[in-house]
């Protein structure tokens, strides 16, 4: 693809670049399979609550009953409910630690690749030293010393888990945009740097970033799962789907819908995330 070398046609062209892509994107049977996927889940986890037949601490009968669609769990609250109860904090969790690490993650990569030399050098190897730690053990040692952690803390350990891996994505495609012809057109009429991230580079990056941002919002849903999983909720008392393979696990065989239940949701959200990432990333590739 042949760039400008003006300001106002870069602009145009920069301008252009998001919405032909989300028009390849959406050629994408994967993308388009992802994307409905879902939304679909997430509509179910804002709209479900209205719609349950119990309350979201309300007993339902003995404990590990068959009655109802998937029954009761280990202390008698009907499973349908509490599945359509647990999906908004887990949701509202995984989005908000996925949107705070790509916006970090993104800021970090391409201020490094647009300062080169010394300062990129040092940035990315400071980034390095924070990719050696493993994410889900960053999160887990916090949270240990933290007797009721809230929910902005567990965002914000997530997102400073996503974050050095998004910066190394975004350098990679930024040095490929910041020594191109309408990015030095853009320096040579005196724009101010941060602009020319802004206008120039940054709309040049939205396929590889919008990908890289499906795929960490995959990570983020499996790990604020595992985390509720292993007791470190806001609320302790309140649905949410890992902690509910926590609390029924010793049932399972009893009343195995009580752990299933949330677990195929987690499962159809992870799947119709990689999908759609997978689908942004090849109308990247189809792009360049």
């Amino acid at each position: 693809m042949s760039h400008p070398s003006t300001g106002a046609p870069a602009a145009a062209e920069t301008a252009s670049a998001p919405e032909s892509f989300f028009r390849r994107a959406l050629r994408q049977k994967r993308f388009v399979f992802g994307l409905t996927g879902t939304v679909l889940v997430v509509l179910f986890a804002i709209v479900a609550p209205f719609l349950s037949p119990y309350g979201e601490k309300e007993t339902a009968g003995p404990p590990y009953a068959k009655d109802g669609l998937f029954g009761t769990d280990y202390i008698g609250q009907d499973v349908l409910s509490r599945v359509m109860h647990g999906g908004q904090e887990v949701l509202v969790i995984s989005v908000l630690a996925t949107l705070v690490g790509m916006v970090v993650g993104i800021l970090i990569g391409v201020v490094a690749a647009y300062a080169g030399g010394w300062w990129d050098e040092i940035i990315m190897r400071l980034n390095d030293v924070l990719l050696a730690f493993p994410q889900i053990l960053l999160s887990l040692v916090v949270l240990t010393a933290l007797r009721n952690p809230s929910d902005w803390v567990i965002i914000l350990l997530v997102a400073a888990g996503h974050a050095p891996r998004v910066a190394r994505v975004a350098r990679g495609v930024a040095l490929g945009i910041v020594s191109r012809d309408f990015v030095v057109a853009a320096e040579a009429l005196g724009e101010k740097r941060s602009r020319v991230i802004v206008a120039e580079v940054l709309p040049n990056m939205t396929g590889p970033l919008l990908a890289e941002a499906g795929l960490r919002l995959t990570y983020s849903i499996g790990i604020v799962a595992a985390l509720g999983f292993l007791g470190f909720a806001a609320d302790p008392g309140a649905a949410n789907w890992g902690q509910m393979m926590n609390e029924n696990r010793l049932g399972l065989q009893t009343q195995p819908w009580a752990v299933l239940a949330p677990v195929l949701v987690i499962a159809i959200f992870t799947i119709a995330t990689n999908l759609m990432a997978d689908g942004l990333a090849q109308a990247s590739q189809k792009g360049d």
